[in-house]
């Protein structure tokens, strides 16, 4: 239970890290992290320990009581949003695509996807973000190594680099908790906080 996640968001709300539940009390009792509930209350430490956790709720035992497991903290004094190159992996790619082949434009489980070059390897295309697509096994067999053009297909979306958002920096592999949700759409972030011209 101490191993489990819990979502970090900076002072603006948005997400810039995910931590352990250990971790995540370390900072809750030092006075550098609140803890948010699902009305988006903050709560400090003592206030979070008064709370009573109900019987769905995670806990962690403490000496004649147990206390809540925050699942959302709001860092105190940190303002920065991160800005991190995206990794250019398997994963990212399949992010970026949506799971769904980029010829025929059905969606598929990661398992029954591979990752074409739009430009095959033989022909000079590079293993770059704006060269590797995401595609079903059949859509590849019949492109095989040429171009789309070539083998009578087209892509749906050109290919390119990612722009950075949660899903890319952030290994959701374990359990994504409801609590995160309100937190992980960056649209929402983007529209209220992007810079408007005079």
């Amino acid at each position: 239970m101490l191993n489990s996640s819990v979502l970090v968001l900076n002072r603006a709300f948005f997400p810039v890290h995910i931590t352990s539940v250990r971790r995540a009390f370390c900072l809750l009792y030092a006075g550098l992290a609140k803890a948010i509930n699902e009305q988006y209350e903050l709560f400090d430490y003592p206030s979070w320990s008064v709370l009573s956790a109900s019987e769905g709720d995670g806990r962690v035992g403490l000496v004649g009581r147990s206390i809540r497991i925050p699942r959302v903290l709001v860092l105190v004094a940190y303002d920065r949003v991160p800005r991190r190159a995206i990794r250019f992996s398997r994963r990212n790619v399949f992010i970026r695509d949506g799971n769904t082949c980029q010829y025929c434009g059905r969606a598929f489980p990661s398992s029954e996807l591979n990752l074409d070059h739009v430009i095959p390897r033989s022909r000079g295309g590079k293993t770059s973000w704006e060269n590797i697509v995401c595609s079903c096994l059949p859509c590849n067999k019949t492109k095989g190594g040429n171009p789309p053009e070539q083998a009578g297909m087209r892509l749906i979306s050109r290919p390119a680099a990612p722009r950075w958002s949660p899903e890319y920096a952030f290994s959701f592999r374990g359990q994504i908790h409801k609590e995160w949700m309100p937190f992980l759409n960056v649209v929402d972030f983007t529209y209220w906080n992007l810079e408007l011209r005079n």
